[in-house]
């Protein structure tokens, strides 16, 4: 595949879509619930997981050129003002940043792909910072 095509995919498509994409929230969510190291994120989350994993896939899904099925539920996503009632720092942002690090490796997501995505995951998991450190 060219550079020129692999710039037009969108990164749902080059994540591998629906299926896979399901697979990588699956994952981040399962490493949040049973590895330890996770626990500080694990505690600003319900008992269950199962909305927050569907909310999270909804909103993956339209953030990275696939379907928007979280502005269908819910509109606007509003990162930032939907997460204002948690007490989010750099603990609680390199947790998330590690966890799913872990989850794309575990998913098979291609190398390249991985620090793209990182890299965006970083800018938008610092700017949802609201506690001093």
């Amino acid at each position: 595949m060219t550079t020129e095509e692999l710039q037009q995919q969108s990164v749902y498509q080059l994540i591998g879509g629906d299926t896979q994409l399901r697979e990588l929230v699956d994952r981040f969510y399962d490493l949040m619930e049973f590895e330890s190291e996770f626990g500080t994120i694990r505690a600003l989350h319900p008992a269950s997981l199962d909305g927050s994993r569907d909310k999270f896939y909804w909103f993956l899904s339209g953030w990275m050129g696939g379907p928007d099925l979280f502005i269908e539920r819910f509109g606007h996503p509003r990162l930032r003002a939907r997460h204002l009632p948690y007490a989010i720092g750099s603990i609680e942002r390199d947790q998330w940043l590690r966890c799913m690090a872990l989850a794309m490796q575990d998913v098979g997501v291609e190398q390249g792909l991985q620090e793209r995505l990182m890299q965006s995951f970083y800018q938008t998991a610092d700017w949802m910072r609201n506690k001093p450190d």
